[in-house]
């Protein structure tokens, strides 16, 4: 069965963008191999406002076959990608048990806390980075969840000071 994993970039003090979604503070840090991360995945999921900040404006979703879940996109309003407007589980779980690649879970803390509580994340990679927001979107909006992980991998970027963080989802 493919994996379902959420690999984003947070700051130390937990946000994943600043209060306007804004993601300037990510560095691109030339030692991360982003073709070889990549290339783990062919397809990738993402919310309504990741899409808009990411990819509205190209569309082209790192190559990768992209669902945008959103009950108020329609088909003609995205590029290059597939608009999922209702049970976002439901495909997901189709999605995961079919053919393929591991999937990619791209942004959105929302998206994220849905799938978290729904079973279907099976990893998730934190790339920490030494900066404090101090206010902006949370890496896991409030949730009556407890979710158990296990470090699986761990590295360190000294180029940037950010830390690498790969855990495993206990189920």
């Amino acid at each position: 069965m493919r994996k379902v994993v959420y690999s984003v970039a947070a700051s130390l003090d937990g946000y994943i963008a600043g209060p306007e979604g804004e993601y300037d503070w990510i560095p691109m840090d030339p030692e991360i191999d982003f073709a070889a991360m990549f290339s783990r995945f062919d397809a990738l999921l993402m919310g309504r406002k990741s899409y808009e900040v990411a990819f509205a404006d190209d569309g082209e979703g790192f190559g990768m076959t992209t669902y945008v879940f959103s009950s108020t996109l329609r088909s003609q309003d995205v590029n290059m990608a597939t608009v999922v407007s209702d049970d976002a589980v439901g495909f997901t779980r189709e999605l995961r048990a079919g053919p393929g690649k591991d999937i990619w879970l791209f942004g959105g803390g929302q998206l994220f806390r849905s799938f978290l509580e729904a079973d279907l994340v099976d990893v998730v990679e934190v790339a920490v980075l030494p900066i404090l927001l101090g206010k902006g979107i949370p890496l896991l909006p409030l949730s009556d969840k407890r979710v158990g992980l296990k470090l699986m991998d761990k590295r360190i970027y000294e180029n940037t000071g950010t830390v690498m963080l790969n855990y495993e989802v206990r189920q």
